[in-house]
């Protein structure tokens, strides 16, 4: 129960439910207050809000200090775990195995097989536990993934109970122990998941997947014209900042107890 109302208020908190809520709020008080003024500048903020968030230089510039915290890995390493972090899915056993993994999923598969083959004899762990709408759990979905791209069954290890990352580090730390492991998740993410891991004792080696900041050279119209894309980027920044002030709240109140 806490963790379904701490995911809704969280998607509340998202830049376009949070704005369009305030739009709403603005459309009230035109409609059926005489707070006309307040109204019309609620809309209008709530407006370049949106209009802001969508512009690729500045979506991408409150995304990036995240992202650059951990560079690519491409070299060995003497871990004997790849971690890969769980994300969005759904699961049609119509569609081609990879179509079931959503948003930010696929790349961190794929990048969890990349560092499979940087590290031969390692297993890789998928995490990630059933949506309450489904049968099947996160971690057996990439795992399908993994298969379905040559990843031999005897190298790969489900944890499919936890939902979220908190819990995946825990469940983890009792298959691995102390022992190093490589942890992918995406860069937007993983500063946090790396928190999370060390509160357990455990020696995580970032392994960035999902790069999203884009600080190559861009056609002069991506950047002036506002974007759904974009917009999601700016919500990656806002949904990480939200959950690191969650992190370090839980983590005080831990901490008294």
């Amino acid at each position: 129960m806490l963790f379904t109302l701490k995911k809704f208020i969280g998607g509340l908190l998202l830049p376009l439910p949070l704005f369009l809520a305030i739009i709403a709020l603005g459309l009230v008080l035109l409609w059926f207050t005489r707070w006309q003024r307040s109204g019309k500048a609620l809309i209008s903020l709530a407006w370049l809000a949106i209009l802001l968030l969508s512009l690729q230089p500045i979506a991408d510039r409150l995304l990036l200090p995240l992202e650059k915290r951990y560079s690519t890995l491409n070299a060995q390493t003497p871990a004997k775990f790849i971690v890969v972090l769980g994300g969005g899915y759904t699961y049609n056993p119509q569609w081609a195995p990879s179509s079931n993994l959503l948003n930010n999923s696929l790349p961190r598969v794929t990048e969890g097989i990349r560092q499979l083959r940087l590290h031969p004899g390692a297993k890789i762990i998928f995490t990630g536990g059933v949506a309450q709408t489904s049968n099947i759990s996160s971690a057996r979905v990439a795992a399908n993934v993994a298969e379905s791209l040559g990843v031999s069954p005897d190298e790969i290890i489900l944890l499919d109970t936890p939902k979220d990352t908190r819990e995946e580090a825990q469940g983890i730390a009792g298959i691995v122990g102390h022992q190093p492991l490589i942890l992918v998740t995406s860069a937007n993410h993983l500063p946090r998941a790396v928190r999370f891991f060390e509160e357990q004792g455990l020696t995580p080696i970032p392994a960035p997947a999902n790069q999203l900041a884009i600080t190559s050279a861009l056609n002069p119209w991506e950047k002036a014209l506002p974007s759904a894309f974009y917009l999601g980027h700016s919500e990656r920044a806002w949904y990480e900042t939200l959950g690191s002030w969650w992190q370090n709240l839980t983590a005080s109140n831990q901490q008294q107890e």
